[in-house]
């Protein structure tokens, strides 16, 4: 259930995000990549996953000889064959549903929030796609205090809040090249009585 934390998010003193939708052919990532599973390869999906891993490795050889790097050993097909035969292998999803939770990172302390994705709900039938994403208003900043409030404060609402301002601020100098504004985005993601 922790994949759809980012529902409190629409309950909150934060603004309401919007729903985005996809209709149309696959398009959409779920996160990075189109939607996919992993399979036990089949014997042609090894041959050609040996194949294109040989040509790689000769035109690095080919690449690098000049500058004086040894040569790689190139192994047999038959090799690379029986080093993948236990790997699993990305294929299209044809039918199924996604469920991608919103993506964020920690950087430099616990509490120094990284935005990554937004939470998104796709379901494929064979090259269509259904897809409805959750944008928020001002997406990196928005998300990022969103964390901040639900993992690091307590108390009311305005407490926590007060505590985001405090423990989290999100003063900026923004330039359009000739002048220099401050922005709070607070103020660009908080309901109108919170901020």
């Amino acid at each position: 259930m922790k994949r759809f934390e980012y529902i409190k998010a629409f309950n909150s003193p934060f603004k309401l995000p919007r729903l985005k939708w996809h209709f149309g052919k696959v398009a959409i990532g779920t996160p990075y990549f189109y939607p996919r599973r992993w399979v036990k390869p089949t014997q042609q999906m090894l041959i050609d996953s040996a194949k294109k891993e040989i040509e790689e490795r000769k035109r690095w050889n080919e690449a690098n000889e000049k500058y004086g790097n040894t040569p790689k050993a190139i192994p047999t097909i038959e090799e690379l064959c029986e080093q993948k035969k236990n790997y699993k292998f990305p294929v299209p999803k044809k039918i199924g549903f996604d469920f991608v939770g919103l993506g964020w990172k920690t950087k430099w302390t616990d509490t120094d929030y990284r935005f990554e994705w937004a939470p998104l709900i796709s379901f494929v039938f064979f090259k269509w796609q259904i897809a409805v994403m959750i944008i928020a208003p001002e997406q990196y900043h928005y998300w990022e205090a969103w964390l901040y409030y639900q993992r690091d404060t307590e108390g009311t609402p305005k407490e926590r809040i007060e505590q985001c301002k405090e423990g989290f601020p999100l003063d900026y100098i923004v330039s359009d090249g000739k002048t220099k504004t401050k922005v709070n985005y607070y103020n660009k993601i908080l309901k109108e009585k919170y901020i």
